[in-house]
C-alpha cells in the first residue's frame, strides 16, 4: 500500500513538472499572440498586463495590408517549402544509396558532409555571394533556395544515413524475392520504415529555411523579394519602433512554422509502426 502511495506522489510530481515545464515554454508564445491583439496604447502604457482590455486586429491589417507583408511570406513559403522537398527527396536518395551501395565509402562521407557545419555562416557569405553572382542568381529567391539546400542536403544525409542502416536487409531481400525492383522495393518497402527520419529532416529543413535570415539580408537586394526573417528585422530599424506591429508580424512569422509542424508531427510516431507492418 505503501508503494502504490509513494508511486502515485512520484507520478503527480512528474505530471506538476511537465506541466510547469509546457507553460513556461509556451509562455513566450502565448504572450506574443495576446500582446497582438491588445488594443492601441496598451503595450507601452500597461506593458505587464496579460489580458487585453480591448481586442483589436489592427495590427494585423497594417502589417499585411500596409508593409506588404502578404509578399514576405509568400517568398519565404516558396524558398522553404521548395527547399523542404528538394532537400528530403535528394537527401533520402542520397542515404539509401550510402548505406546500401557504398557502406564503406558512405561512411567516410558522411562524415565529411557534417563537416560543412564546422564553418560559422558569416565565413561563407562571400563566397556564396560571389558564386552565387558569377551564375547570374544574385538578388533571386532561386539563388537563395540553391543556398540553402547546400547546407540543409548534407546535414539531412548524415541523419538519414542513420535511420536506413536501422532497416534490416531482409525486409528488402523479401521484397525483392516477391518480384519488387530496387526503386519499388526503396519506395514502397523501405521509405515507410524510415518515414520518422524523413519527417523530422523536413521539419528541420523548412524551419532552418523559414527562420534563416543571414543569407536573405545580404543576397537579396529587392524589397519585393525580401523574406519574412528580413522583413520582421527592418521594423527594428525604424525611427519609431510599433511594438503592435512587431508583435503581430512575429505572430505571422510563426504560424507557419508550427502549422507546418503539426500537419506532419503525427508521422513521426506512425510512421515506423506503419512501415514495419508493411
Amino acid at each position: 500500500m505503501m508503494k502504490r502511495k509513494s508511486q502515485w506522489y512520484l507520478d503527480l510530481l512528474s505530471h506538476a513538472i511537465l506541466v510547469i515545464a509546457t507553460i513556461i515554454a509556451i509562455f513566450p508564445l502565448v504572450w506574443i499572440i495576446i500582446s497582438s491583439v491588445k488594443g492601441k496604447g496598451e503595450l507601452t502604457q500597461f506593458p505587464t498586463r496579460f489580458w487585453p482590455q480591448n481586442f483589436t486586429f489592427d495590427y494585423f491589417e497594417h502589417v499585411i495590408n500596409d508593409l506588404n507583408f502578404i509578399t514576405n511570406i509568400k517568398n519565404s513559403l516558396l524558398v522553404a517549402l521548395s527547399a523542404t522537398v528538394i532537400a528530403t527527396v535528394v537527401s533520402a536518395m542520397a542515404a539509401y544509396g550510402i548505406v546500401r551501395f557504398f557502406p564503406r565509402l558512405g561512411a567516410i562521407m558522411s562524415k565529411l558532409l557534417v563537416t560543412t557545419y564546422i564553418f560559422p555562416p558569416i565565413l561563407l557569405a562571400i563566397p556564396y555571394s560571389l558564386a552565387i553572382s558569377k551564375v547570374g542568381l544574385s538578388n533571386s529567391l532561386l539563388g537563395l533556395m540553391i543556398i540553402y539546400l547546400s547546407f540543409s542536403v548534407p546535414y539531412a544525409v548524415w541523419i538519414l544515413v542513420g535511420f536506413f542502416q536501422t532497416v534490416p536487409v531482409g525486409i528488402e531481400e523479401a521484397a525483392r524475392i516477391d518480384g519488387a525492383n530496387k526503386f519499388v522495393t526503396f519506395y514502397k518497402v523501405v521509405l515507410p520504415i524510415v518515414a520518422p527520419g524523413i519527417v523530422a529532416t523536413a521539419i528541420y529543413t523548412f524551419i532552418n529555411a523559414w527562420n534563416e535570415f543571414l543569407y536573405a539580408l545580404i543576397l537579396i537586394n529587392d524589397t519585393s523579394k525580401m523574406t519574412v526573417a528580413v522583413a520582421l528585422r527592418s521594423l527594428n530599424g525604424s525611427e519609431i519602433l510599433d511594438w503592435g506591429d512587431m508583435m503581430a508580424a512575429s505572430v505571422i512569422v510563426v504560424l507557419p512554422s508550427i502549422i507546418f509542424f503539426s500537419l506532419i508531427q503525427n508521422k513521426i510516431a506512425g510512421g515506423l509502426s506503419e512501415g514495419s507492418v508493411k
